[in-house]
């Protein structure tokens, strides 16, 4: 089971408020429990993106335990020994086959958004998140009535923040996963905001294939996700540009919630999201396309 979770970025701003980015990983079969959290900011790993092959590479994902089935969502007593290794060997024949039919139809030549999806019962996903309260997924998640996987996720999410020591930033300076201050000091702002927007996007430093990134690639990633501001109106891909993100001023130092920039917040408390600072970062008044 390779469920994990790592920080990304740590930060804290002059008010005490702490935005941290984790990566995680656990089992895709609990993602949609995952992204009913609507205080996270999110970007996951997709089937669309990664090769076909790179997919069935990836660990074979199995229950924490193998629990009795009784009425009610939370499973009973374990099965037996012999129970166990019989459903574990009924996993597999299902996972060896969709295993065995993305071959097939990757050999075809159908695209990987189809092809791949019958892995996903079996992997893992990789998945970004970034918030300034986890108070809420913890109690819900790490409680015994979740579903286990999902609470060694929220444990794991606990331990890796409370290990952290948040880095200090002022107003005017930028919590920026997957780039390192000293990265951002060369690239200047705009570049290091879109560079770290991309690689939020891919959920990973890294290219697809492993590779280290590339700055001029990060930037034409950016520019299919953002669109051009001056171009005709297109549909931005915002979600990676919520991760990206500066201390908020107080109006009043003795109004705790006298914010000079509320509505730049988003999903976050006390912060400004990149995101929010985008021309057009949402469709309005949406008109169907022409139909050929």
């Amino acid at each position: 089971m390779s469920i994990t979770a790592q920080i990304v970025a740590d930060s804290v701003s002059p008010q005490g408020i702490r935005l941290s980015t984790l990566a995680l990983t656990y089992p895709r079969w609990i993602h949609a429990e995952f992204m009913t959290h609507r205080l996270f900011s999110r970007n996951a790993s997709s089937s669309r993106a990664v090769p076909s092959k790179r997919l069935r590479a990836l660990e074979r994902e199995y229950p924490l335990h193998w629990g009795t089935n009784i009425p009610g969502m939370q499973s009973g007593a374990r099965l037996s020994d012999e129970q166990a290794a019989k459903a574990k060997a009924v996993w597999d024949r299902m996972a060896d086959a969709c295993a065995s039919g993305v071959a097939e139809l990757a050999e075809i030549g159908l695209h990987k958004q189809w092809a791949n999806r019958p892995l996903e019962w079996f992997t893992s996903i990789s998945v970004l998140v970034s918030a300034t309260s986890f108070d809420n997924f913890f109690g819900v998640r790490w409680h015994p009535d979740a579903q286990p996987e999902i609470q060694e996720v929220a444990r794991q999410m606990f331990a890796t923040r409370q290990s952290s020591t948040p880095r200090p930033l002022a107003s005017g300076e930028w919590h920026l996963p997957y780039v390192a201050a000293e990265e951002a000091q060369s690239l200047g702002l705009d570049t290091a905001r879109r560079c770290s927007a991309a690689r939020c996007a891919r959920v990973s430093y890294l290219n697809h294939d492993g590779t280290a990134p590339n700055v001029a690639k990060d930037l034409t990633t950016f520019a299919k996700l953002a669109g051009d501001p001056n171009g005709p109106p297109q549909p931005l891909h915002a979600s990676p540009m919520e991760h990206q993100a500066t201390p908020d001023r107080l109006r009043d130092p003795e109004q705790p919630d006298s914010w000079q920039n509320p509505a730049q917040h988003g999903n976050f408390h006390g912060w400004c999201q990149f995101r929010k600072m985008l021309a057009r970062e949402q469709i309005e008044n949406f008109s169907p396309p022409q139909l050929p």
